[in-house]
């Protein structure tokens, strides 16, 4: 039984992990005041196709974009089950792991906020976990049908995506992911054309 008592919960494909990953960890932790962040990289995601999708290298920059940091940690459970990754179900691992008594804070990007009424189970998820809404640029967060928590985030325009798009041009990825991301990339030539 852990003795954490304010737990944020922040999954995705982390393909790669980003600055704006580790910006809304520290911004959660900051404003919601976290005991820490649980980065949780989906092995497949409900609502969308993973290109280059390899989960361990995913699951491996996701731990070196969080080392050092020890209010960060990287849990494997959705990589390890193999299967489409449903919040609701790592939210009842999670709740099972921290207990009753701690309050879990499920932290998505305003982008995905629309989505919500399509999650598996979404009722019950929401009563495992508060939902809170980094806003990302380009996506503010209106017209919610749900409880979910605002905070804001600082503004840093940088989507998986994008990097992906970058090192395919052969543009510079520096300052966009943690230098050990950057190293990983490089060293196993990730997301090449």
């Amino acid at each position: 039984m852990s003795r954490d008592k304010r737990v944020g919960i922040l999954g995705g494909t982390f393909n790669p992990p980003h600055m704006g990953h580790i910006a809304l960890a520290g911004a959660a932790i900051r404003e919601l005041k976290l005991d820490k962040v649980v980065f949780i990289p989906a092995f497949a995601p409900p609502h969308k196709e993973v290109k280059d999708n390899d989960a361990a290298a995913r699951y491996e920059m996701t731990r070196l974009a969080c080392e050092g940091d020890p209010r960060f940690e990287v849990s494997d459970i959705e990589i390890n089950n193999r299967s489409v990754s449903y919040s609701v179900d790592t939210l009842k691992v999670m709740r099972k792991k921290y207990g009753q008594d701690a309050e879990l804070f499920f932290i998505i990007g305003s982008d995905s906020v629309e989505e919500l009424e399509s999650w598996k189970d979404i009722s019950e998820a929401m009563g495992l976990a508060k939902f809170i809404a980094g806003i990302r640029p380009g996506f503010p967060v209106k017209d919610l049908k749900r409880a979910v928590s605002v905070i804001e985030m600082p503004a840093r325009d940088i989507s998986s995506s994008m990097i992906r798009d970058y090192v395919r041009a052969g543009r510079p990825i520096n300052g966009l992911v943690p230098g050990p991301v950057f190293d990983f990339i490089t060293t196993h030539k990730l997301y090449k054309a």
